[in-house]
């Protein structure tokens, strides 16, 4: 079975690649906006700007081996949610200066 919907390119798209240090001949745009973003450990690596989470120095959905990391993150998600336990995601708790999450 062909594995071509694990990567798509829009070289149309005025901003592509859109990381900085991207190569261009293998930069994956399947995931223009990334469906780990609502993670606070999403297995990329984001910076912080206060409370928003900024990921365009992460090439992990991008590069080769990207739908498998993604499908990967997504699948350990919905076992945890399954499992009963909620994942860690975004909100006020990342602000800077609040208080510690309470651990498990």
């Amino acid at each position: 079975m062909s594995e071509n919907y694990k990567h798509v390119q829009n070289r149309a798209c005025e901003y592509f690649p859109c990381h900085k240090g991207a190569d261009p001949v293998v930069f994956n745009c399947l995931f223009c906006y990334c469906p780990l973003y609502f993670l606070k450990d999403c297995g990329g690596n984001p910076a912080w700007r206060g409370l928003v989470k900024d990921c365009t120095g992460c090439l992990l959905p991008h590069n080769s081996g990207g739908w498998e990391a993604v499908q990967a993150r997504l699948a350990q998600t919905y076992a945890e949610l399954r499992a009963g336990r909620a994942p860690r995601t975004l909100g006020p708790a990342d602000a800077p200066g609040a208080a510690p999450e309470p651990a498990d």
